[in-house]
């Protein structure tokens, strides 16, 4: 043998069995990213996780890549016979390795041809590379031939390990469908609104075909190349004997036809919702640990969240919300200091702030522009979209290209009416709906649970709770007189009346602040900030200082929620609850969620409260309107509330199995109505609910019903306090009108009434109160001249009756 020929016999052996020491090495795990046995065994690719509603409906998705999980019996035929036509028709015949295919490919390249040779189980390979470890395909040729060797060994084990079911369902759920899209299950839904087990042929060679390029193929994006593409994969399947010509002509000669609907945070139901829960779940993985000692991760590993969120009660709400605010919104952008942007003068330093906070400052900063260029810009018009109330149905609709200055956008933007909306089972403590404000898109804001504002006389129904425990009643007679508390004196109540008398069940329908402030009085600040504080339960400070009897402490919609239900609840406090239980992705439960509930008052006075409260909602009350105007019928009670200068309107109410509540205001304080007839509680916060109660009244599926009624406590008889004595003239539906204006105060040291900043938003100092504008001056009468001689008048108690 020639010397030159056993050179060439040893370079052919030496560099066989370096190739053989390389796949030892790279299947040991010596070199490369080799997944270990334990992973192919347990393949996880990264699963989105899923936040389920109460009917078992998707709300959302919280995830890096959108993908969703199959197994075999789930998905449609027509799927598996249209991959295998198209992708790889030896699939059935070859270990993971197309050795036939493969020897061709320098063949092919020698004619200039480029041909895939990467089997099914390759491609899957690859696909579970790009997800463990974060692996793309290699551009590189060395790096790409060393990828390559991967793929096969890899390929050989997954044979060894899966059926060829298994390893078709494993590339199913793995591939991509463009627009951050995974799994054939997402794809089905996101594309035709359907699930992988019933696409049709046509739908099918759509998203096979889509594999090839899931951009230039997209059906929402190149309509004419994705047909195109689809029927030739659809000649494939009749190629492959899997269709028949008939089937096939039948398919190619119908249009696409697409139900595209891509699960987007900012959009679907409750995001404002589903964000407050992405916040918890983030500390709930941290705090729970896989089998591995690993946390969870609520991007990668598919967990399962089910909710109380009812999807119908959700849209009631979304559009009972959008509704009102489009029709508020007219009022306040058409109110002069708002339309000309005069109310901003005092707070110019608002103004720097939120231009320094956008991103149009920071890029020019990072651009490092000067301050004038900076400001110029920010005063040049330009095109832009804006939030801007068109459908309360249609959400999408609600935005608009506009020519404007960014800073006027900023004015704009900031004048735009926020709201929140939270109901509940008031026993069960599930939540059912929750609206944290008009539009995830642009207002982010969560003002369920994130925002905190003086909730004016909705904390009234706490006070008188807490007097009837001392010994009072619905129909003791108090006097509606000003009252003297250490070094202030309250002279009158906010809407101008003082003088004579009137039951306290009268007084809170009404909302009279001098009323509340003489019970404040009889009772003690310092115990009544007590019982609210330590047992009701707010999370908020409650100060102890009197003007809390008039609504000044700053809480949310959430707290005030949860500290209702011990009206409709019996007197048992239920902690709002809205995950059920959370799952893996398979389905195996990792906790369960049960409410807390305490016992704060007994049954006999939360049913004593509940029918004072239904006085608010009868002629007279300051919700009067709910009967007269939204025609509500059947058993409900409730609070209106409106703070200083018609900054927040509130209005929180209940049935006998429901519990919601609404608050109406902007970012700012001091963007507000200008008049209480717009401004009040009972114009902003109760139509919300009104709105929503007639959808839920008028959908049978919810089992809630305006003949639902109280339950009367054992041994107590059933009272209507609604018709009160009283001999303060009424109107025919009293206003609720702040909690007490500087003018309805004598002047002087009014520590003793306010702590330091009490009754002050946290976020800008208030603007000075106005005296409100009488919207009925023949209803009210004139304010009386205390008389300091003669001492305050006291309550007068009924004689008791006995209870049978």
């Amino acid at each position: 043998m020639k010397k030159s020929v056993k050179i060439l016999w040893r370079v052919a052996f030496g560099m066989l069995a370096l190739f053989i020491l390389l796949v030892l090495l790279i299947n040991f795990r010596v070199i490369g990213n080799m997944p270990s046995m334990e992973e192919l065994e347990n393949p996880r690719a990264a699963l989105a996780s899923s936040v389920i509603a109460d009917d078992g409906t998707i709300l959302g998705k919280y995830y890096q890549v959108d993908r969703s999980s199959s197994d075999y019996n789930e998905i449609s035929k027509n799927v598996i016979n249209a991959l295998i036509a198209t992708e790889e028709t030896r699939f059935y015949d070859n270990s993971g390795i197309d050795a036939k295919g493969t020897l061709a490919i320098p063949f092919y390249l020698l004619l200039g041809k480029k041909r895939g040779s990467s089997t099914i189980t390759q491609q899957l390979a690859l696909n579970l590379q790009a997800d463990n470890l974060g692996k793309q395909r290699a551009t590189n040729p060395v790096s790409r031939a060393f990828q390559k060797l991967q793929e096969w060994i890899i390929a050989i084990k997954l044979e060894r390990n899966f059926t060829k079911p298994e390893i078709l369902t494993l590339y199913l759920n793995t591939v991509a469908f463009g627009d951050n899209v995974y799994g054939i299950e997402n794809g089905a839904r996101t594309f035709f609104s359907k699930d992988a087990g019933h696409l049709s042929i046509e739908e099918a060679a759509i998203l096979v075909g889509m594999l090839k390029g899931n951009t230039i193929y997209n059906p929402r994006r190149n309509p004419a190349l994705a047909l195109n593409r689809r029927n030739t994969v659809i000649d494939n399947m009749v190629e492959a004997g899997f269709i028949t010509p008939a089937e096939a002509a039948s398919a190619k000669s119908k249009p696409i036809v697409l139900h595209y609907n891509k699960i987007d945070h900012n959009k679907g139901l409750a995001p404002y919702f589903r964000e407050v829960l992405r916040d918890e779940l983030k500390s709930w993985c941290k705090e729970h640990k896989k089998a591995d000692g690993t946390p969870y991760n609520l991007y990668r590993d598919g967990l399962k969240i089910y909710t109380t969120i009812n999807p119908r009660m959700q849209v009631y709400a979304e559009e009972a919300v959008a509704k009102h605010l489009q029709a508020l919104q007219k009022y306040l952008s058409a109110q002069s200091d708002v339309k000309t942007g005069s109310v901003w003068k005092k707070w110019p330093q608002f103004l720097d702030k939120y231009i320094k906070e956008s991103d149009r400052y920071r890029a020019m900063k990072d651009d490092e522009e000067s301050d004038s260029t900076i400001t110029r810009a920010f005063n040049t018009p330009t095109r832009m979209k804006v939030f801007s109330w068109k459908s309360f149905t249609e959400p999408d609709l609600n935005e608009v290209d506009t020519v404007m200055a960014p800073l006027d956008s900023i004015k704009y933007m900031r004048a735009v009416l926020q709201a929140g909306f939270m109901a509940m089972d008031p026993e069960s403590g599930e939540v059912k709906a929750w609206v944290g404000g008009p539009d995830f898109r642009y207002f982010k804001n969560d003002h369920v649970a994130k925002t905190r504002r003086q909730v004016g006389s909705t904390f009234k129904p706490f006070l008188y709770c807490f007097a009837i425990m001392n010994g009072m009643s619905p129909n003791t007679m108090l006097p509606n007189e000003p009252v003297t508390i250490g070094k202030w004196t309250l002279t009158r109540n906010s809407e101008g009346s003082v003088g004579g008398s009137i039951t306290m069940a009268g007084a809170l329908a009404r909302s009279l602040n001098l009323v509340s402030a003489y019970l404040i009085k009889q009772i003690g600040a310092k115990a009544f900030a007590d019982f609210a504080q330590n047992k009701i339960g707010f999370e908020g400070e409650i100060p102890p200082y009197p003007s809390i009897a008039l609504g000044t402490p700053e809480l949310s919609l959430y707290e005030m929620l949860r500290a209702y239900t011990m009206f409709p609840g019996r007197g048992i406090n239920t902690k709002p609850i809205y995950i059920t239980r959370i799952e893996d992705r398979n389905g195996n439960i990792l906790e369960t969620f049960a409410p807390v509930k305490r016992e704060v008052i007994s049954e006999r006075e939360s049913y004593t409260m509940v029918k004072m409260m239904e006085g608010v909602v009868q002629p007279g009350g300051t919700g009067a309107r709910m009967r007269s105007r939204y025609n509500m019928q059947g058993e409900m009670a409730g609070k209106t509330g409106t703070t200083n200068d018609n900054t927040d309107g509130w209005f929180i109410g209940y049935t006998p199995k429901l519990l919601a509540g609404a608050w109406v205001g902007c970012e700012n304080n001091f963007i507000h109505f200008s008049t209480t007839a717009v401004g009040q509680g009972a114009n902003t916060g109760l139509p919300i609910w009104a709105y929503f109660m007639q959808k839920v009244y008028g959908d049978n599926t919810l089992k809630i019903n305006s003949s639902d009624k109280f339950q009367i406590p054992a041994n107590m008889a059933d009272e209507n306090y609604s018709n009160y004595e009283t001999n303060v003239k009424p109107g025919a539906e009293a206003e609720d009108i702040g909690n007490g204006s500087e003018s309805d105060y004598n002047q002087g040291d009014q520590e003793d009434m306010y702590s330091p900043g009490a009754d002050k938003p946290a976020t800008e100092p208030a603007p000075k109160a106005k005296e409100k504008e009488e919207t009925k001056p023949a209803a009210t009468p004139k304010p009386k001249e205390k008389d300091e001689s003669k001492p305050a008048p006291k309550a007068v108690f009924p004689p008791k009756k006995e209870n049978n």
